[in-house]
């Protein structure tokens, strides 16, 4: 059986998303933890302020999700264009 170009230029690609996929959810996730855990800590300091840290905790955990989708992005445009 032999691999012929077509073949290994698909293979090639789906390893690309893979890898894509694989680092690209590292930062979001490691991000957001660390930023609930950093909130969590902030509401126990001040239970008073809970409303305002919990709404920008919400919106930096979006800007932060927003890597991980762009490597999403990335990753079918590597599956399904190239």
């Amino acid at each position: 059986m032999e691999i012929s170009g077509p073949d290994l230029i698909r293979a090639f690609e789906m390893l690309g998303a893979a890898i894509s996929m694989g680092l690209g959810a590292i930062g979001p996730a490691l991000g957001e933890g660390y930023a609930a855990g950093k909130a969590l800590e902030a509401i126990g300091r001040r239970p008073e302020e809970a409303g305002l840290l919990t709404r920008t905790m919400l919106v930096g955990q979006a800007v932060t999700e927003s890597t991980g989708i762009y490597s999403l992005v990335i990753a079918l445009l590597l599956l399904f264009v190239v």
